[in-house]
This record gives structure tokens, sequence and C-alpha cells, in this order.
């Protein structure tokens, strides 16, 4: 079985962005009052927006089933306020629950938080605890920074995060650490924002007993892990300088890896650097890079084959990583998927 982690709904029927530029737009009026209103879509196009696109993919590349979240690029959390992002994250969610009905054997949700700048976190709870219990969703989207590129919120290893944490381990359900747009000129969203965000949170992590407090919390990194792999010795380093404990002690029970890394030395340096134990198959697909690769004829989101190439991963290897490990970071995956 092929269990690809990071999905995202890119290619949702254009209502959606209808609703959410109407919504954007009702800010300017000081006098409207919001109100969450309907979308409007058919199941037919849901369907239709996926079969030619994720499903197909899906085929052709020998995947089974994908966790699948609302587009991360349009969480854009910095948008407006508290209201604003509870009601764009609730029909985010309920249309990835859609999905999810329409397709059981093909995709299992992952929700949006209604995250705001300055706002707590606890302020999300309410929407996990419904997507977890009435839609069977089995983690979330955590972005480290809401306001888009400035990065005006505490560490994730401050306190002002653990009664979302708290709420987490008594779920069972992990969060992928992942930005959103970036609405600072200096980071382009996913060639920058998306892997500082990546760095960003494993150096935090670093610094901090957060799983002292938390021993069962579990995030994974995208992205193939930002920058960490590849500069592993630097955080090795860091961390011993710092008198840490070692890596290993200090957060690979918790933390782990993606493998959306679009070429093949990359996900050669990541399955030699990072053990299979915390490596998770994923492409992200349809997402930040949707071309073909002119070098070897293929997509560059096409991870299964960077993977299914290494000879030097054993199968039992490529199985956790291929699937086993999700069952570990994902404890309800089993029982939603019914896998």
């Amino acid at each position: 079985m092929i269990i690809d982690c990071h999905g995202h709904y890119t290619t949702a029927p254009k209502q959606l962005e209808e609703w959410r530029k109407r919504q954007i737009a009702e800010l300017e009026d000081s006098k409207h009052v919001p109100s969450k209103g309907s979308l409007g879509i058919s199941d037919d196009e849901i369907r239709a927006s996926l079969e030619g696109a994720q499903l197909k993919l899906q085929r052709e590349r020998g995947t089974d089933i994908t966790i699948f979240s609302p587009r991360a690029m349009g969480m854009s959390h910095h948008i407006g306020n508290e209201t604003t992002s509870r009601h764009w994250s609730e029909h985010c969610n309920e249309l990835i629950h859609r999905v999810c009905t329409l397709y059981p054997e093909k995709f299992v949700g992952v929700c949006q938080l209604p995250q705001s700048p300055g706002v707590p976190p606890a302020n999300c709870i309410a929407e996990l605890e419904r997507c977890v219990k009435e839609f069977g969703f089995i983690g979330c989207n955590l972005n480290p920074d809401p306001s888009g590129g400035y990065w005006k919120e505490p560490p994730l290893t401050d306190k002002w995060w653990y009664p979302l944490y708290e709420k987490m381990v008594e779920l069972e359900v992990p969060a992928m650490v992942h930005v959103s747009a970036s609405c600072n000129p200096n980071f382009h969203g996913t060639g920058a924002h998306y892997i500082n965000g990546d760095t960003t949170a494993f150096m935090q992590f670093i610094t901090a007993d957060l799983f002292k407090d938390f021993p069962t919390l579990k995030f994974i990194i995208p992205h193939g892990g930002g920058a960490v792999p590849y500069h592993w010795g630097r955080y090795r380093g860091l961390a011993q300088d710092m008198k840490r404990p070692p890596l290993k002690e200090l957060l690979m029970n918790n933390v782990f890896f993606d493998t959306c890394v679009y070429h093949q030395p990359g996900i050669d340096l990541l399955l030699k650097v990072i053990p299979a134990d915390n490596i998770l198959f994923a492409s992200e697909m349809v997402g930040a890079v949707k071309g073909v690769d002119p070098e070897t004829g293929f997509n560059y989101d096409d991870t299964k084959r960077y993977v299914d190439r290494i000879d030097w991963v054993s199968k039992a290897d490529k199985e956790k990583i291929f699937h086993g490990n999700v069952k570990k970071v994902y404890p309800r995956f089993a029982r939603t998927a019914k896998r």
C-alpha cells in the first residue's frame, strides 16, 4: 500500500475561491456583518475537480490513498480577523469532508485550523474537535506564522500553544507544520517561506523541552524538512553546543519528515540522513511544482519514482516509508480508513 501523507485540495471548484473573494471584499465595509453563507457546490462538481487531477494521478503513479487537506496557500490566516478565519476554515474543512465521503477509499481528511494573528491557538480547539469527532479527520495543519511572513507569534515551543497541544494529545492527532501564503515581499511563498517555516520549526524544537511536557505529541515537517537534512551536522552541532541531548533522543520520537523533495539527489540525501522510521511518503500533488522535469521527462512531484529507484534502502524500510509509519504518526488512520 502507498499512502501519500501530504495532499491539498488545490483543484477545488471555483465557487470556493469566489466565496473567498467576496469575503475579503466585504472586509472593506465596516458596517458589514460577516456571515458564513454557503458555497453552492454539487457532488458532481467535486467529482469533476478530482477525476482529472488527484484521482487520475493516484492511478497513474500507484498511490492508494491520500491524506487530504485544504489548500495550504489558501489558508492565508493573515487576512481579516478571528471570524474571517473561522468561517473560511469551516467551509474548507467541510469541503474536504465531502471529498472523503465521496471517495472514502482514496482520501482521509486533515483539517485547516482557524488561526488568526494574535489570537490564542486555544481558539482552534472547537474546529479541531468538530473535524476529528464529526468528520473522522486524523490530523491538522498548524501554521507557525499566521502573520504570513512576519513571524509575530511565539515559538511553537511556547506555552501559548499548549492548550491546542493538550487537545491534540487527547484526540491522538498529529500536526503537519505548514505555513501559508507570504505577504512579506522578501519571501516567495513556496520557494522561500515554506522552507523557512519547516527549518524554523525544527530549530525551535531543538531549543526547548516541549516533548518532555508532551511525550506523545507528534509533528510532521513537510517538504523534506526544509533545510534540515542538508544541514544535519549543523543542527547536531548546535544542539551539542547548547548542551541539549542528541537529536535522536531529543526529537526523533516526535518529529517526522515527508518526501516532498522534487529531485533524485534530494531524496537520496533525505534517506541517507534521516532514519527510515522518521520518513513518511508524500508528494503534495497537485501542489507547489506541477511541471515536467526536462532532465527526466517525468513530473517533479512524482516522488514515488525517486524512492523506488533507491536500491540501498531495504524493502522493510521502504514499507515503513510508504505506509507503515503513517499508522504510528496518525493513530486514527487505521480506524478511519478501515485498513
